[in-house]
């Protein structure tokens, strides 16, 4: 069963933000989310700032009523990764087991697997997950959540039953 609603895809990349190469990673995650049957109703590119990267989380969640929001970028260690604390500023609950998910799906593919700070969770109806900005672990961790995600977004929306 596919998933029903409206995503939104941002991407948080200083580089990608200033025009700097082709935004790859946004692409990818905004092709899966239309695989699932979602309608991508937005697509934006932020710099890896803090306050630019909530003021979007909070905008596509509350004012554009996106059922679901797709980060790629900045879940990492460097100083300028701050995807995780911007989402932290704004969901009300986590979701755990999908970052969770989201690590171990990347774990047989690299060593530094654990080093993603990735996050997830809820806001109002909006569930926001954050994936690595790599394409290539994008696709790992789609596949990964990808069989949790209709359930999900039917329980926010209130389309469904507590299992």
């Amino acid at each position: 069963m596919s998933p029903a609603g409206r995503a939104a895809v941002l991407v948080a990349s200083t580089s990608k933000a200033a025009g700097e190469g082709a935004d790859e990673s946004g692409e990818r995650l905004a092709g899966w989310a239309r695989s699932l049957g979602l309608d991508v109703a937005a697509k934006e590119i932020v710099p890896d700032d803090r306050d630019a990267i909530a003021t979007a989380l909070r905008r596509l969640s509350d004012s554009a009523g996106m059922d679901l929001v797709l980060t790629t970028g900045g879940t990492g260690f460097a100083p300028s990764d701050v995807t995780p604390e911007a989402t932290r500023d704004v969901i009300e609950r986590e979701a755990p087991g999908i970052a969770e998910a989201i690590r171990l799906a990347s774990r047989e593919h690299t060593r530094h697997w654990m080093l993603s700070r990735g996050l997830a969770g809820i806001r109002g109806r909006t569930l926001i997950v954050n994936f690595p900005g790599s394409p290539a672990a994008i696709e790992q961790a789609a596949h990964a959540i990808a069989p949790a995600l209709p359930h999900a977004l039917d329980l926010l929306a209130g389309r469904g039953r507590h299992a």
